[in-house]
């Protein structure tokens, strides 16, 4: 059944269709796996992406999916296509409303990721409300459909009001629940004989209520808030602050404060374990040199239940790369790390070379050993015509673990656009 509405759908949509835009993408990537130290095997993973547009006015269907394999050595579940997108959407009707219904995405700060279902956005007086129910996707973003929607479901709204000004409102709910996967496992019985039993989980689930606050005055100062509530354990689970000043000419002054719960699932095994909530506060600049220099600088102080840790950065910011230095102390471990990188366009657009390395060197605690890691990375892009790109990419990594790795990446993509006759 579910075939033949993709069908009715898919038919319809090309018969109504008045634009047809896209993107195809052929990309290879070559890496080597070690099963014990002096023997390794070789893969090339090969992808396929299809991203495709039909509109008509205010109507349109979009999809996206992918196709992998490998070609030396076939993988568990190859070749395995995914679908990310897969919905028929419709904006503005009647001023006031859009809606999306088929497999899309979730963009949400606490439970996000692709679902199947209907989205809803209704606009007026400058208030926006927004709604989603729908199932989650299988493994793999295999394109079938949950067969159990009151197990295994995702539903919420965002409530946003843009009415005084110089300031923004938001209040959401979300609830997702998990569906477990049953699964056999071999057990002892009394006699202490292996029986197979089915282990059958209850639904582990994230209901969270939140509320949001910015005010904002452009090119001066802008400051945002937000707070997440845990309702399945009825206590707080995060609390954000972030800030800008920008009064002062070419300097940018930015904050940020955040405490955190670990979000964990409800009915999950996890929630057992003791476990500690976290501050974070952290203050940075950055200063426009010139047109083709910024400079940037940020320090952060993390509080943990019994300890302490904290991270510094700097960077230089230009028109041809930027060079960064990072440093962390204190209970999360000690780091140094400096990184340089640059790209830089040619003839138009037509050549554009990149590189970048960096060099790591850290260890978790002030008596532990100390690791280094080098990495870098070299590659092209080329696009002959405004349509058409080619990228390829070389990538180098070296440190106890991973003894001199090299990979390999070459994208082919193609953009399209055509206007169809409308009978």
């Amino acid at each position: 059944m579910k075939k033949i509405l993709f069908v009715l759908l898919l038919i319809s949509a090309v018969a109504a269709a008045q634009n047809f835009n896209g993107r195809v993408s052929y990309s290879l990537y070559s890496f080597e796996r070690f099963d014990t130290e002096n023997n390794s095997e070789t893969f090339l993973r090969q992808y396929q992406t299809f991203v495709m547009n039909l509109n008509s006015k205010q109507f349109a269907l979009r999809t996206r999916f992918s196709m992998e394999a490998d070609l030396l050595k076939p993988l568990d579940k190859d070749p395995r296509v995914r679908f990310y997108n897969f919905y028929f959407e419709g904006r503005n009707i009647w001023d006031i409303a859009t809606f999306k219904l088929g497999r899309q995405s979730l963009i949400n700060g606490i439970a996000g990721g692709v679902y199947d279902g209907i989205s809803l956005d209704l606009k007026k007086w400058g208030l926006t409300l927004n709604g989603f129910f729908g199932g989650n996707v299988p493994a793999y973003q295999k394109f079938d459909i949950s067969n159990d929607f009151n197990n295994d479901y995702v539903l919420g709204g965002k409530l946003t009001a843009n009415v005084v000004d110089n300031f923004r409102f938001g209040f959401s709910y979300i609830d997702k629940n998990f569906k477990p996967l049953e699964y056999e496992a071999i057990r002892l019985d009394e006699n202490y004989d292996p029986i197979t039993v089915l282990i059958r989980r209850n639904s582990n689930q994230f209901r969270f209520a939140s509320a949001e606050a910015s005010y904002y005055m452009n090119d001066v100062f802008d400051i945002n808030t937000k707070v997440d509530y845990d309702l399945n354990f009825e206590t707080l689970s995060k609390f954000e602050l972030s800030g800008r000043y920008e009064q002062i000419k070419d300097l940018g002054i930015n904050f940020y404060y955040n405490f955190r719960e670990p979000t964990i699932r409800y009915n999950s095994i996890f929630s057992v374990f003791n476990y500690g909530n976290t501050h974070e506060i952290e203050g940075g600049l950055d200063y426009k040199i010139d047109d083709n220099f910024t400079v940037s600088g940020k320090f952060a102080h993390v509080t943990y239940e019994d300890e302490d840790a904290q991270r510094l950065g700097v960077g230089l910011i230009s028109n041809w790369g930027s060079i960064h230095y990072r440093k962390t102390f204190g209970y999360a471990g000690e780091l140094d790390a400096v990184s340089l990188y640059s790209a830089r366009s040619y003839f138009d657009g037509y050549l554009t070379p990149s590189a970048g390395i960096a060099y790591t060197s850290y260890k978790l605690s002030p008596d532990a050993e100390t690791n280094n890691i080098i990495s870098a990375l070299a590659g092209v892009n080329v696009r002959p015509f405004r349509a058409l790109s080619f990228d390829l990419q070389g990538q180098y990594f070296n440190n106890k673990i991973y003894n001199n790795d090299l990979r390999f990446f070459f994208k082919i993509n193609y953009w399209f656009n055509t206007n169809l006759d409308v009978m």
